[in-house]
């Protein structure tokens, strides 16, 4: 007899309690269809925020009250979702225990199953196969594209629960495997990838995307402020190269731009941190949300640790600091959303499932740019409280951004390409180099100095600067830093943060040479002194060039491109980027003559 068996009867004669929060529309329809069709297999897509925790949990508690499961297994992606999963059932009248090991065989008495993780099914598949066997058990994929991670995760989770009565597979983000790769209990359907057949398409059997959650004011509206920059660097070469981080040309440049604007030493991180700050301030005063929070995505400790602490020279008040390798990390981010602080410090810890309703605001200061990531973090600030919430994403103004920015409001499905040739290097990760060259090599890299300032707003795919938009002027009582969403339009939106950036810029100018020797913003060299002013000209006419660019732009109905190719015509010499004082000045004055 199965030492299960006896557990598992006297769960069953305590019936979970159903939720007393209503169901939303979406819920009931996707659990109508469950209920009408009674599949073996389903996959629900619904965007993160929708709640798919209590679909799946109300599903769940009405399966086990009819008796047609005897146990819940739910697999997550990490050990802090484990502990979600098992309060969230908790308040539903579902015990599921989250502390259950592979070195414990049989499921503990008194509950009505567990939470478990991918890596521990991995670890010991046949061990999860008796478990999901030992009676009719309903397992619960949580993101499962994670079973796409590697053949063997992908091989372990088919080998545990192919055997299971029932299964259900959630997700909320786009996914991508590789094409030998698909994931277990998703159906495929033949497709075409980039007008080429031989491809694999997903088909969810319930779909519930980001326009039809925003349209049920489930989920907040999103602004994306966008902010570029001159970012100057040394390369391998000894060479120091300046680009724009929305005008760098090539991908190259554009990924070194990015690197440098992302270095704790320069400038631009500051100034992002700042326009931030004042958005949660906003929040707290004047946007209903006295409790709003913001969260910092770093692409690694060292940044995490950097950011930090200039979180707390710019704003007065040290973040929450979260990293994956900290023991007490679940804690802080229980403590964090429960608490009052104002912004968290994070390396990939709050990506997925991991719900902090009170973030509403998002500063992308990592070098990740992969559709599944940017949708799980974009995620994490859109669950909506109130109908009178809205989301703000700071972020780098370079193309792989703007791009999964612009597409927020597309339905994806999980698409397996054709064999290419080459890997899809807009899926990747930016590689970043190592801080330290190692022994025997020359330094590869090295960050020098990259300054910030508001590009734009993206709104519906479109960008709006606030600068020669031709938006009706605002009056001095409308001038409620991003007002209430849907007051203002996305035009009058950009004017009022490109307003706030001039402000900005000047609080991190008075604060930006505070001595800190923890992190070396200031390296006092006096035969550098010249060369500084200098820089600090130089960015100051770079901003000022851009601002008449677009009002020559608005006024001659020219794209702001054709603008700045002119202006080289009329006065020769490399991209604003990398010219001199004495160029960018002769530029200034030409575009004051074309007004």
């Amino acid at each position: 007899m199965d030492p299960d068996m006896g557990s598992a009867a006297r769960a069953e004669a305590v019936a979970p309690q159903t939720t007393s929060r209503p169901l939303r529309v979406w819920q009931q329809a996707a659990l109508s269809q469950y209920e009408e069709q009674s599949p073996k297999d389903f996959l629900v897509t619904a965007t993160p925020g929708a709640g798919k925790t209590t679909f799946a949990l109300t599903l769940a508690a009405r399966l086990l009250s009819r008796r047609e499961v005897a146990r819940v297994v739910v697999v997550a992606p990490t050990d802090h979702l484990r502990l979600q999963w098992a309060e969230a059932a908790d308040a539903m009248g579902i015990v599921l225990d989250p502390n259950l090991t592979n070195a414990v065989g049989p499921v503990r008495a008194g509950t009505q199953g567990y939470v478990t993780t991918y890596a521990q099914v991995a670890g010991k598949p046949m061990l999860h196969a008796a478990r999901a066997t030992a009676v009719k058990s309903l397992v619960i994929l949580d993101e499962v594209h994670h079973a796409g991670d590697g053949l063997s995760w992908g091989e372990a989770v088919e080998e545990a629960y192919g055997m299971a009565a029932r299964r259900l597979c959630l997700t909320g983000t786009p996914f991508r495997t590789k094409p030998d790769e698909r994931i277990p209990f998703v159906r495929y359907e033949e497709d075409t990838f980039e007008g080429e057949a031989g491809g694999l398409v997903s088909r969810a059997d319930y779909t519930y995307g980001y326009k039809e959650a925003l349209a049920d004011n489930v989920v907040r509206p999103v602004v994306f402020a966008a902010y570029t920059g001159t970012s100057r660097w040394r390369n391998s070469a000894g060479e120091v190269v300046a680009a724009s981080l929305s005008e760098a040309g090539t991908k190259s440049v554009e990924m070194q731009a990015w690197r440098t604007a992302l270095d704790p030493k320069g400038q631009w991180v500051p100034h992002v941190i700042a326009a931030m700050d004042d958005r949660i301030t906003h929040l707290r005063e004047e946007g209903g949300m006295p409790d709003a929070a913001g969260l910092i995505l770093a692409s690694d400790q060292d940044d995490a640790r950097a950011y930090a602490k200039i979180v707390r020279r710019v704003t007065g008040k040290a973040p929450e600091l979260i990293l994956s390798d900290d023991p007490k990390a679940s804690k802080k981010i229980e403590r964090f959303a429960t608490g009052s602080a104002r912004i968290a410090v994070c390396v990939r810890m709050i990506s997925e499932g991991v719900d902090v309703p009170r973030a509403a605001v998002l500063a992308w200061m990592t070098s990740y740019r992969t559709p599944l990531f940017f949708a799980q973090a974009v995620g994490r600030v859109v669950r909506s409280r109130a109908s009178h919430e809205s989301a703000t994403v700071f972020l780098p103004a370079v193309r792989p951004l703007l791009s999964l920015a612009a597409s927020m409001e597309e339905q994806r499905n999980h698409v397996m390409p054709p064999p290419k040739s080459q890997p899809d290097e807009e899926l990747e990760a930016l590689d970043l180099p190592p801080r330290e060259p190692r022994e025997g090599e020359m330094k590869q890299w090295e960050a020098l100095e990259a300054d910030a300032r508001f590009a734009h707003v993206l709104h519906s795919g479109t960008a709006h600067t606030g600068e020669g938009s031709g938006a009706v002027a605002l009056a001095p009582e409308d001038d409620d830093f991003l007002g209430i969403p849907g007051l203002l339009t996305p035009a009058q939106t950009a004017e009022l943060l490109a307003r706030r950036d001039d402000e900005l810029r000047l609080r991190i100018a008075q604060s930006h040479r505070v001595d800190d020797s923890d992190f070396m913003l200031v390296e006092d060299h006096p035969e550098e002194d010249d060369a500084g002013r200098s820089w600090r000209d130089a960015a100051e006419l770079r901003r000022e060039i851009n601002r008449l660019v677009s009002r020559v732009s608005a006024k001659t109905s020219t794209p702001h491109a054709v603008v700045h190719t002119q202006l080289r015509q009329y006065v020769p010499g490399p991209p604003s980027a990398s010219a001199s004082v004495d160029v960018l000045r002769a530029r200034r004055e030409r575009l004051r003559t074309m007004l």
